[in-house]
């Protein structure tokens, strides 16, 4: 048995598109982060950057569940003393949709150097209309 690992001149990315607007929040961080890190790939190694880029459109649809709209908190902590913020979900939802997402996604991801470039990889639209390529759709 023997394990063949691709060549970086190998790797073909595709462009996905999936639709923000038609699964909560963690369904769809939880798809997107498998889809940048190439998990859904035969030929997936976990020291290699493998993934596809993924467009998320409609993001300012975006849907949470229960009573987390009004309750859930985006929290950042600076390292410094007193240095924690805490916006509301609702706030950021409405100011810049993508940073939810992003948030979100790149907590699923691995703490890393890929998960940078993973995130790169990652574009996020707040409607349905952009310029990108897509080779692929996800859709509920």
């Amino acid at each position: 048995m023997k394990t063949t690992l691709p060549k970086i001149s190998e790797i073909k990315r595709a462009w996905v598109q999936i639709d923000a607007s038609l699964f909560p929040l963690g369904r769809l961080a939880t798809q997107v982060a498998t889809i940048l890190r190439g998990k859904h790939k035969r030929t997936f190694t976990p020291h290699m950057d493998l993934g596809d880029f993924v467009v998320v459109i409609n993001a300012s649809n975006l849907k949470l569940t229960g009573r987390k709209m009004s309750h859930k908190e985006l929290i950042s902590f600076s390292g410094y003393p007193g240095g924690i913020t805490r916006r509301p979900v609702a706030e950021v939802l409405r100011k810049s949709p993508e940073k939810i997402i992003i948030h979100a996604v790149r907590n699923m991801l691995p703490v890393n150097r890929l998960r940078t470039l993973a995130l790169r990889r990652l574009k996020i639209v707040p409607d349905d209309k952009h310029n990108f390529k897509i080779d692929r759709k996800i859709e509920a």
